[in-house]
């Protein structure tokens, strides 16, 4: 043995009892967070105090509780003398969560999210940032943090301007281990420009451009984890919202957060957030391709804005209130004058229609204060309350429903040419039409599109609560009605906005970030583009280049660190043997380590099912084989992807280019095509 060697197995048993130090003062944080709790509850306060005391203990207890287990630290940073005063000659070790011996004490453990922490992640030899020693750990796969999982060490000296031949082999281990199950965070392993991304302000609006394997998603996800723990207050006043594009994608996410130690942020997606707003209608229907492409544009704000605020009328009579021997009077043209100011204002129409009231009844008080001196409160409810003031604010500004105003859309064709004039033709208004109208609005069968509508008049009924910060991710194929769904969220708050061009596969996806992000309500949001791929390897993204030019969006193309990985293609004769070539591709892969996804055009799964399960090759949830068609693979990883005729995904949609797109980049080690079909020419042309 070397005295390398030693020094390595000295070091490595030094760090080992080290974590075991932090292991036991875990363990204690917990058990004094329970107890904190029952002295809290206990605790002599107010009623509000001590709910809100109660709460903040509980919580703090759970997510202790909750912890995954695993490794507690997964760096370490030596500072040398010539650092900041504050942490000259100071080591600290970075890990997911703060840990110590006592509250009051230093931290054993530093959380990644610290300022402190930044320099683990941003100190280079060229600019050190007072950082002697980088120090990254080794752990075993899988490790549920034991002290002898910490399997090596590497440690690179900055300040003495020390540069590492090649990638660090930990780094790159980690980045490229194989997954099978959800996704990870990437605490260990955010890049410089990731970290950025990550820590931006609070106030500043983002929007990342990432080509895939870029890790745009684990940034969105991450950011929200730095955002909660550097503006607590803040965020937790408004709350947090990440939103994605299917309930499979947020399955795949979900233990990300947790893992990170934030467990109360809400995941949805904007067809949920809707629902929710709608207080429980439901998804009854299904649009043509016609009129869902209306009702996803733009324009279709106006038209609703119009149909809203076309009931707004004028004053048929005057207003003549009589109390005791007295009449109080209010005559046509001053009544349509408060209408025509409030109208200017431009408020939401629920708040329009309590300004008519009250400026009515502000109007009335005059005159009786004139005649009889001040008006207490009772007197002024029962103006209020008052037959005459309810008729006429009933008659200039109606109550009214979302449901009714867009029923009556879908319903009347005199309706809809009136409040689209201008701006549908009339094709466009006949696909928006009902074939078969509801008897009242209360019985009609709402689509997905519908109930974005739905949220756009309610939007404009009534403001509805906002974010404090909303992470969008898969943002390039929401449609401009769904970005204004989420803007009307996100009024007095920030938005993290993460997507790729080229992966935009519904018929209203965005073709430039500028105009997507104008929907949004962020036009200023800075567009940063991520083009280093760090688990996709160079073959694949090399392949799935061919197909930009043919993708019409403007995205540079994706590069990659790795130059691993495994790409091949494998072509049977006839269709009936593209089952079996699958089962053997499928048989194949399982002999490697990692998660196999075989995606195929939807149409194609229930054969290709039937032909698994004969294998024997288990493909329910949680086994390591995932079959699913090329609809719901988009924001998905596997370690080896089984890509099933692209010319049959290429030829299933309208933008199929795009679909297929996305099934080729969704591996992360190896790619193999199997396919009876020619190739699409995009594929077989020269690289992009």
């Amino acid at each position: 043995m070397t005295s390398l060697d030693r020094r390595l197995d000295r070091a490595l048993d030094q760090e080992r009892i080290y974590h075991d130090t932090c292991r036991a003062a875990l363990a204690a944080m917990t058990e004094g967070a329970d107890e904190r709790v029952v002295i809290g509850e206990n605790a002599f306060a107010s009623g509000a105090d001590a709910e809100v005391l109660g709460y903040q203990l509980r919580s703090w207890a759970k997510e202790l509780r909750d912890m995954p287990e695993g490794p507690l630290f997964f760096g370490r940073l030596g500072f040398d003398a010539t650092a900041d005063a504050d942490h000259a000659g100071q080591s600290y070790h970075i890990g997911r969560r703060r840990i110590s011996e006592h509250p009051s004490a230093p931290p054993l453990v530093v959380d990644w999210r610290a300022p402190v922490s930044r320099r683990f992640y941003q100190a280079s030899a060229r600019d050190p940032q007072g950082v002697e020693v980088r120090r990254r750990f080794g752990w075993a796969q899988g490790s549920r943090g034991a002290a002898e999982d910490l399997t090596g060490l590497e440690d690179e000296r900055l300040t003495a301007g020390e540069v590492t031949s090649g990638a660090s082999a930990i780094l790159t281990g980690e980045i490229e281990r194989p997954r099978v199950g959800p996704m990870r965070d990437i605490a260990a392993t955010i890049q410089p420009e990731q970290d950025d991304l990550v820590r931006a302000e609070l106030v500043r609006s983002v929007c990342v451009q990432g080509a895939p394997g870029t890790g745009k998603t684990a940034v969105g996800l991450h950011r929200a984890a730095y955002l909660l723990y550097t503006y607590p207050q803040r965020i937790q006043r408004r709350g947090l919202l990440v939103l994605g594009p299917n309930r499979t994608f947020l399955s795949y996410v979900c233990e990300v957060l947790p893992a990170l130690g934030e467990n109360d942020i809400r995941q949805s997606t904007v067809d949920e957030e809707v629902v929710r707003e709608l207080r429980g209608r439901e998804v009854r229907a299904v649009d043509e391709p016609a009129a869902a492409a209306v009702k996803h544009d733009a324009r279709m704000a106006e038209v609703l804005r119009r149909a809203l605020y076309g009931r707004i009328g004028r004053p048929i009579d005057s207003v003549a209130l009589r109390e005791g021997s007295y009449t109080w009077r209010m005559g046509r043209h001053d009544l349509a004058a408060i209408v025509d100011a409030v109208r200017e204002e431009a408020p939401p129409y629920a708040t329009g229609r309590e300004r008519v009231r009250s400026r009515a009844v502000r109007a009335i008080q005059l005159q009786a204060e004139r005649r009889a001196g001040p008006m207490n409160n009772v007197w002024l409810q029962k103006i209020t309350r008052a037959r005459p003031v309810k008729d006429y604010v009933d008659t200039v500004w109606p109550r009214v429903k979302p449901e009714e105003v867009l029923a009556e859309l879908l319903t009347d064709e005199r309706a809809l040419a009136s409040a689209a004039d201008g701006i549908l033709d009339s094709r466009e208004q006949k696909a928006l039409l009902w074939t078969k109208p509801p008897r009242s609005w209360k019985s009609a069968k709402w689509s997905a599109a519908d109930l974005v509508l739905l949220d756009e008049v309610s939007g404009l009924i009534e403001h509805p609560e906002g974010y404090g910060h909303i992470v969008v991710d898969e943002a390039q194929d929401l449609s401009p009605m769904q970005c204004r769904a989420i803007a009307r969220r996100a009024v007095f708050g920030s938005l993290t906005v993460l997507g790729d061009l080229a992966q935009g596969t519904t018929p209203w996806a965005a073709r430039d970030w500028h105009t997507q992000l104008d929907h949004l309500g962020k036009p200023d949001a800075v567009v940063v583009p991520l083009t280093t791929g760090f688990r996709v390897p160079a073959a694949i993204v090399e392949l799935a280049n061919r197909l930009l030019p043919a993708l019409d969006v403007d995205v540079p193309c994706g590069q990659s660190l790795r130059g691993d990985g495994r790409l091949s293609r494998r072509r049977v004769a006839a269709p009936h043997e593209l089952p079996s070539a699958v089962v053997d591709a499928v048989r194949a892969a399982l002999g490697r380590e990692g998660s196999v996804g075989v995606i195929a055009a939807d149409r194609d799964v229930p054969a290709l099912a039937e032909a698994l399960a004969s294998a024997a090759i288990d493909t329910t949830a949680g086994a390591r084989v995932a079959l699913l068609p090329a609809t719901l693979a988009k924001g998905l990883e596997y370690d080896h992807v089984v890509a099933v005729e692209p010319a049959a995904i290429a030829a299933s949609e309208g933008r199929g280019l795009h679909r297929l797109y996305v099934v080729l980049t969704r591996a992360v080690s190896g790619l193999e095509i199997v396919h009876c079909r020619p190739l699409p020419d995009e594929l077989t042309g020269p690289a992009a």
